[in-house]
């Protein structure tokens, strides 16, 4: 089968499915199943699911109230039914014209007119009708591509491809699988004794024969990846001495037991030849930077550049000020590079790089320009990593040879979340909070309240602390109809009178965002109205109140990265969750857990059950294969046992991994690159 014999129109809807060769028919897997092999009269046919029934036109008409809808009657001689069109076309019309025997497929519900079915499947039927003896699959599609040509191209595509087993017969028999060929044939046409729980649940024997390929596929193309990794050269960082000493004795507070440990793994990883990779994780305020500032030592006193990435401006600003802060005093020079600097201030920025002469670079996207060189770079910090692309890191690694590469992430990731999209890399986690860290009570308070809250704001100033309010956006929109943060900048300014109020966000020029940072750090500032650039990494220790306004249309992960702002100094700390009903389900459920959880990983888990690994990695734009049918909650064990099935693939030899991944992922070359 080529599909470069299909008209061009099937090929571009193939390639908008993912489709561009035969074998991803094969595993163009159905969304849902519908049950045609069985009919039921209509005096017999259960209500609430669906069902196939056939009966004949008695009547048919266009009606115009409440609005136009097609309406015709049907009989079977057991029983009347009511179809309903709300939306029609005139085929249709003539599908059940007065007097044609039709076949429905669809669910009975009881209407004011008696039992209904609005907008079935319909197919008139004719003297060879029979019944499927099959399930009938559905499958995701787009415009233009209807379920019957679809299903006959995969029906050409399983009888066309070479269906044999990837895997040695004794790895599948232990782990209880059935062989591949058999389970993709049965997806596709499932016989109708199957209990049809096993087929929507994918449960079924076959469903977990095809999640296991899958995440076997991800496995190997990840260690590979690891493995390519080890080959390249990185310079060898000898273990901590001098620099870092004075680091650690020059701070106020003393390291955790759990940052002594991740230092530990790191310094190990930086005096391999190999470039370390490793993702440094933690919850809000557990002492990453410090942690990456120490490293950074590692590096510096053993001859060595250091690029620090954040993803905005205002992060990488605080961790700059952090950094000069620590560092300086002892002697290193740190430099600022971004987009927004002035050329003269750029050129010299790139100077001091090229040359050597900033011992520790700052900065955002700027660092990855093609025009920023540095003399000996060693060790790059990615802090947010998930918000950085494959191109970009892969830029980054290249203007250093094989620098080592150390990633932070605020957002605590579930265990089969980092055995899955992260098993190329080594993890590191601070499990542990610094003493003296005041529990955040988080509050749910309705937007009719809001008076209320500007009282309480107004009484926190009065206690010498400060606010923020955050808004999801800064302009009106007529979509979304969202308080926005001008209007309600406005509105706190008028009414809290004799009270700084400043505004933050995103389309505000670079050097207006740093004067309103300083002044709030500064306290020239009570309240600060934001909109979510302030999510990472702002630490103003004096601010003990912060309010989410439309908290019901943000994440777990961006509304506990916000109620960190606060708590970070001695004083008791509240969040409010502001929002306006009526919530929708998910949008309770998120409410619900931020509400009752302050422990991250707690919180990321849920995330992962209620958002998906996709969007809670960032792996849409890191690279990393994405997983199209297993559920790494679901499919736990599974993904224990291709971790397992994959070291012992790599082990026997690369021929059985390869003819996997050419199955799964015939483009991986690019990953491996990264």
């Amino acid at each position: 089968m080529d599909l470069s014999l299909l008209p061009p129109g099937i090929q571009t809807r193939l390639l908008k499915l993912g489709i561009s060769r035969p074998f991803d028919l094969v595993l163009h897997l159905p969304l849902r199943y519908e049950d045609e092999t069985q009919l039921y009269p209509l005096a017999d046919a259960p209500l609430g699911s669906p069902v196939l029934v056939e009966a004949e036109v008695q009547s048919a008409e266009t009606t115009f109230r409440p609005k136009k809808q097609f309406v015709a009657r049907l009989s079977d001689g057991s029983g009347t039914l009511l179809v309903r069109l709300l939306n029609f076309y005139p085929n249709q019309v003539k599908q059940l014209a007065v007097g044609k025997r039709v076949r429905l497929y669809g669910e009975i519900r009881h209407g004011y007119w008696g039992d209904e079915m609005v907008h079935p499947k319909v197919k008139s039927v004719g003297e060879d009708s029979g019944l499927n003896d099959a399930l009938t699959p559905v499958y995701s599609t787009v415009a233009g591509l209807a379920q019957a040509p679809l299903a006959k191209l995969i029906a050409r595509a399983l009888n066309g491809c070479r269906l044999d087993d990837t895997l040695p017969p004794a790895m599948t028999h232990d782990l209880g699988l059935p062989g591949f060929a058999d389970s993709v044939r049965f997806l596709h046409n499932p016989t109708p004794d199957v209990a049809r729980v096993q087929l929507t649940e994918r449960i079924h024997p076959a469903w977990r024969r095809v999640k296991f390929d899958e995440l076997l596929a991800q496995q190997l193309s990840l260690r590979m990846a690891r493995a390519v990794r080890r080959e390249r050269t990185a310079p060898q960082i000898a273990p901590p001495g001098r620099l870092a000493a004075q680091l650690v004795a020059s701070l106020p507070f003393g390291l955790t037991r759990a940052q002594n440990r991740v230092l530990l793994e790191i310094s190990k990883d930086l005096a391999q030849r190999h470039p370390m990779q490793r993702l440094l994780q933690g919850d809000v305020g557990s002492g990453k930077t410090i942690v990456a500032a120490i490293a950074a030592c590692h590096a510096i006193e053993c001859g060595y550049q250091v690029a620090m990435l954040a993803p905005t401006e205002i992060l990488a600003e605080q961790h700059y000020r952090k950094f000069v802060r620590w560092l300086e005093p002892l002697g290193v020079k740190v430099s600022w590079l971004t987009g927004s600097l002035k050329a003269k201030e750029k050129r010299s920025a790139l100077e001091d790089a090229a040359l050597g002469t900033a011992q520790l670079v700052c900065g955002t996207h700027a660092i990855f320009q093609q025009n920023v060189e540095f003399k000996n770079l060693g060790l790059s910090i990615v802090d947010e990593q998930h918000r950085f692309g494959v191109a970009q890191r892969l830029a980054l690694r290249e203007k250093g040879g094989s620098p080592h590469q150390l990633m932070m992430s605020a957002t605590p990731i579930p265990r089969t979340l980092a055995m899955s999209f992260y098993a190329d890399l080594d993890v590191s986690v601070i499990d542990e909070l610094p003493p003296g860290r005041t529990p955040i009570v988080t509050k749910l308070v309705s937007d009719a309240r809001r008076d209320e809250i500007i009282e309480r704001i107004a009484s926190k100033v009065r206690e010498g602390r400060q606010v923020y309010w955050v808004c999801p956006l800064i302009e009106e929109s007529e979509a979304l109809q969202l308080q926005t943060a001008v209007d309600t900048h406005a509105q706190l300014t008028e009414e809290l009178e004799g009270i700084a109020v400043g505004l933050l966000h995103g389309k505000m020029k670079p050097a207006d965002k740093a004067t309103i940072m300083a002044d709030f750090l500064a306290n020239k500032l009570q309240v600060l109205v934001a909109t979510t650039v302030i999510e990472v990494g702002v630490d103003v220790p004096n601010a003990s109140l912060m309010v989410i306004e439309h908290a019901e249309r943000m994440g777990l992960s961006q509304l506990h990265q916000l109620r960190g702002r606060v708590g970070r100094g001695a004083h008791a700390s509240l969040c409010i969750l502001l929002y306006t009903g009526p919530l929708g389900e998910t949008a309770k459920e998120r409410l619900k857990v931020i509400f009752e959880n302050t422990d991250g990983f707690v919180i990321a888990k849920e995330d992962l059950r209620i958002r998906g690994p996709g969007e809670l990695a960032g792996v849409r734009q890191s690279g990393v294969p994405m997983l199209r049918f297993a559920d790494l909650e679901q499919d736990a064990d599974l993904l224990d046992a291709a971790r397992e099935a994959a070291e012992q693939l790599l082990a026997d030899g690369p021929a059985v991994a390869e003819a996997h991944l050419q199955r799964w992922l015939p483009g991986r070359e690019a990953l491996l690159r990264v």
